[in-house]
């Protein structure tokens, strides 16, 4: 919707083991994580004596032809990215994977996420004479691996090395001209996952990514885990970081696939817990339940089979409507979001309707959407939200706006039903998120809900230079 939370980025890459159709393997994954970034996608492939990398602003669909996968069909290994910008701005040369040349190679890179540290790491390293092209994160780990490979014995050596300067949520590949290595944080912010294909090692954001090329899931990358792939076989090494594991709890809520699994848990039966939790703790009289789509599907499900009162199918989601979808006018704001999504007027006119949305960030879109249900015949309109209500920024790779930008800041609960034209509202409880998830423990990032910052790395203090210079 316009103003909700935007994806993040999804990696993907393959060591081959002689396989022929790496860089068609690598298009089939980025395809499955789309939804984690619309803005440009990449792939570079190492056939051992090189490195190539093509990339572009636009969707997977637009980026790669053909012609453009046979180029780059002597791969033996493989990497790709899909990007949503929450640090550095939407251009091409900010595009992933990166490539990197030094003295003794070539290596690529990409990376979802975002370094609490960026800005004071960055500073440091110009003012040692380091020189950036772009304004992304992913540079600077790009650089500070080329510079630690330099200074040691392997490339695994080398992202080690890194791991303990760089700071907040990651999921990184990194592919050397012989070698695939992954590396997840060691508070597993950002998921990564492993798979194996006929004998073929695959790495990606999400497990629905693996189904998409046919690759057997194996097990999640731990955090602070370091992968290593090459003609010698599969390593494993972790640093040194003694921290709680802290998964980014949205990915459950909004931002992966429900068909993925992270970490052991389904997204979709997470969706319909959450769904199930908000109906034992907001009920109502009501005739029908819909959700908005995709997020909001299953929690509608699990909502009305907790309540027994039916689900139906409220609106139509114009699929076709992506990157290049044209913003129009303040005045047309409402009729934009009739292009994106409609409501279905056989399905609730007359009808006293629960809808089940995902999140409220500004609040402008539901406000519209609660008013086109109205317009369709709605009797009433009682909105429940799958996750409590945004209270402060994330600065991990989620692209949660400044505080003063977010309606339950600035609002009551009271309030925002009013200001958005609901007859009630009820939030998922902060207390619940562990029966969402289906664990004991509070092994999850909530800090965009509570403001509990995990306390990464070397102990940042995130309310320092660096965060008030993120948040802006």
């Amino acid at each position: 919707m316009l103003d909700s939370l935007h994806e993040e980025c999804g990696v993907f890459g393959i060591y081959g083991n002689g396989r022929q159709d790496l860089p068609s393997l690598v298009y089939y994954g980025l395809f499955a994580l789309q939804h984690r970034g619309q803005e440009s996608s990449g792939i570079a492939i190492s056939n051992r004596d090189e490195i190539r990398c093509h990339k572009a602003m636009g969707l997977v669909s637009e980026v790669f032809s053909p012609d453009i996968l046979d180029s780059l069909s002597d791969a033996e290994i493989a990497i790709g990215h899909n990007r949503y910008s929450t640090t550095g701005s939407s251009t091409a040369q900010n595009a992933q994977p990166l490539v990197s040349h030094y003295s003794r190679g070539t290596l690529s890179i990409c990376h979802n996420g975002n370094l609490t540290n960026c800005i004071s790491l960055k500073a440091k390293l110009e003012s040692e004479g380091a020189m950036f092209r772009t304004t992304v994160d992913s540079e600077v780990i790009a650089y500070l691996v080329a510079r630690e490979r330099n200074r040691s014995d392997s490339i695994e050596q080398a992202v080690r090395s890194v791991m303990h300067q760089i700071e907040g949520g990651y999921a990184i590949l990194v592919m050397s001209q012989e070698r695939l290595i992954a590396a997840r944080d060691p508070y597993g912010l950002k998921p990564l996952v492993m798979g194996d294909l006929d004998g073929s090692t695959v790495f990606a954001s999400e497990s629905c990514a693996l189904s998409a090329v046919g690759a057997e899931f194996v097990r999640d990358v731990k955090p602070g885990e370091i992968v290593i792939v090459g003609e010698d076989g599969i390593r494993s090494e972790f640093i040194d970081h003694k921290c709680r594991f802290a998964k980014c709890v949205f990915e459950y809520i909004y931002f992966s696939r429900p068909d993925s699994r992270l970490d052991g848990i389904s997204v979709y039966e997470s969706r319909m817990r959450a769904g199930a939790l908000l109906a034992r703790q907001y009920p109502v009289e009501a005739d029908c339940v819909i959700g908005v789509p995709e997020s909001g599907i299953d929690a509608a499900m699990g909502y009305s089979v907790e309540s027994g009162i039916p689900y139906v199918k409220g609106f139509v989601k114009n699929g076709y409507v992506g990157r290049t979808f044209i913003k129009p006018s303040q005045e047309l704001r409402t009729q934009a979001v009739r292009i994106k999504l409609n409501p279905i007027e056989a399905a609730v006119r007359g009808k006293r309707v629960v809808m089940i949305d995902d999140s409220i960030v500004r609040g402008t879109t539901i406000a519209n959407i609660v008013k086109m249900l109205r317009q369709s015949g709605a009797t009433e309109v009682h909105v429940r939200i799958s996750s409590p209500p945004f209270l402060y920024p994330c600065y991990y790779g989620t692209d949660v706006p400044s505080r003063d930008k977010l309606i339950a800041v600035q609002n009551t609960i009271d309030e925002i039903r009013d200001i958005i034209g609901a007859d009630s509202l009820g939030y998922l409880r902060a207390d619940s998120l562990d029966e969402m998830l289906g664990e004991e423990g509070h092994r999850y990032c909530d800090a965009c809900f509570t403001g509990d910052y995990p306390n990464i790395g070397t102990g940042i203090d995130l309310m320092d230079e660096d965060a008030g210079k993120l948040e802006k």
